[in-house]
């Protein structure tokens, strides 16, 4: 498989027949997961992973583009980068990972809140915007939930 289409597809993930893109956002939980609990500086490393893999997403969606089409569902590297961003700054808990899950993959299906409209930019930036776009709503919403309840963390 070329290096593209490997690291598109979330290292294989997005090709699994049944729901690619929560299979995509499961799998960014399990490096997750570890750098969250078993890192000395988490969120630095995980924000970096969603810095780095937002550029690999973009370009290998572009280059893609004209042979997979627009917004495959076999592209998940949207998917795991909403799924970083969504556990930024929340704990590495299992009720706020959890939480980040649904509320991301929520916010991903149903794309409120102009989140629909960020698929209407161009090539990969369309692809990758969208996700970033839930990752951050459901950040936020966590963030607003877990100082209203903080025995949640």
């Amino acid at each position: 498989m070329p290096v593209w289409k490997l690291i598109v597809s979330g290292f294989g993930l997005g090709f699994i027949p049944v729901a690619p893109g929560t299979m995509g956002a499961l799998g960014a939980l399990v490096p997750a997961t570890l750098i969250l609990r078993y890192t000395p500086h988490p969120y630095l490393i995980l924000g970096s992973l969603v810095m780095v893999f937002t550029i690999l997403g973009v370009i290998g969606s572009n280059k893609l583009q004209h042979q997979w089409g627009k917004d495959p569902s076999r592209i998940v590297i949207d998917e795991m980068v909403g799924m970083w961003i969504s556990l930024l700054w929340i704990g590495g808990g299992w009720i706020p990972m959890i939480s980040a899950f649904i509320l991301f993959r929520f916010f991903d299906i149903v794309k409120p809140l102009g989140i629909h409209k960020t698929e209407q930019l161009p090539g990969g930036t369309g692809v990758m915007a969208d996700d970033i776009l839930a990752g951050i709503y459901a950040n936020l919403l966590l963030q607003i939930a877990f100082r209203i309840i903080p025995g949640l963390i």
